[in-house]
């Protein structure tokens, strides 16, 4: 098996999460890591036994993947200069700022034959995998995502920032298109929007309300589907899945019961599962679980969430 060179771009939290995981995968060598920051990209490649990087268009013909853990507005130029050299690329979500952006990477994306994978971790989440059986067909979902507020990810709205992990999870489970969208949000402590709540309507009569917030006192990551045989309920960070099943009368009794199951699934590593399923499609040239056209889909949807409000 040839060993796999590996780069990362962006030194910052979450880059040196992806620069361990590289460090630690069987079969792959982190050459590079790359950050402006020349202090935090040394630390970062000391630490993982990488070389240090101030330019990313550097690590042309150094490696065969790279991660990009930047700031979403500079998604496009990194990714697009990467792919260009034939490098295969895990973007970070959202996978750009604009849909114009979102879909100039998908095109450069097919046209270079490079494996192109948004890095929407939340699929990788053991509740999100182990559930995945039981929702069959919902008909409402609910989701909360509260968070205190931290510097990072404010180059954008909380949309784009933390909303873009449920819309994804709801996109990934219903091939129904998006009928009607109704939002409102409201800037707090950045000029751009902190808290939001957006009710959507498919074209299969399905209903999502999401209520995300970036400037909260508690931290709560939760999604809910409620369809016509059961309730099931997700924990994100306490990785539990609940679920409620509807059961017929017993006998001499009018109604239904029901019937609970929880299921813990314990920590998980979803970040690695992500970066090892990203590293086996550049090895075998197949397509990854989250690839352009689900990236570009989860980014017209923030746009006509963010425009929604906008019109408010």
């Amino acid at each position: 098996m040839r060993e796999l060179r590996a780069a990362v771009v962006g030194a910052g939290r979450l880059g040196a999460l992806h620069a361990a995981k590289y460090a630690a995968l069987p079969g792959v060598r982190l050459t590079c890591v790359v950050d402006i920051d020349p202090a935090r990209a040394e630390r970062v490649a000391r630490l993982n036994g990488a070389d240090m990087l101030t330019d990313y268009r550097d690590l042309l013909g150094r490696v065969d993947l790279v991660s990009v853990a930047t700031p979403t507005v500079t998604h496009i130029e990194i990714t697009a200069a990467l792919l260009a050299g034939r490098i295969d690329v895990l973007v970070e979500k959202p996978m750009t700022a604009t849909v114009e952006q979102a879909r100039e990477l998908a095109a450069l994306a097919q046209g270079s034959s490079r494996i192109l994978q948004v890095g929407h971790l939340e699929r990788f989440n053991p509740a999100v995998m182990r559930s995945r059986p039981f929702i069959k067909g919902p008909k409402f979902i609910e989701c909360h995502r509260l968070a205190p507020f931290t510097e990072r990810g404010t180059d954008v709205d909380v949309i784009f920032d933390l909303m873009v992990h449920d819309l994804d999870v709801i996109l990934s489970i219903t091939g129904a298109e998006v009928a009607a969208v109704e939002a409102v949000g409201v800037a707090v402590l950045t000029e751009r929007i902190d808290i939001a709540n957006a009710r959507l309507r498919f074209d299969n009569g399905m209903i999502a309300n999401l209520v995300t917030s970036r400037v909260s006192q508690r931290r709560e990551r939760k999604i809910r589907f409620f369809q016509a045989d059961a309730y099931i309920s997700l924990d994100y960070e306490a990785r539990t899945v609940q679920i409620y099943r509807r059961n017929p009368p017993p006998p001499g009794q009018l109604y239904p019961t029901i019937s609970a199951e929880r299921i813990d699934l314990g920590e998980g590593d979803p970040l690695a599962d992500e970066i090892a399923d990203f590293v086996s499609c550049a090895r075998s040239r197949s397509m990854p679980q989250v690839g352009v056209t689900d990236g570009l889909r989860v980014v017209e949807l923030c746009e006509l969430i963010s425009s929604a409000i906008k019109t408010v």
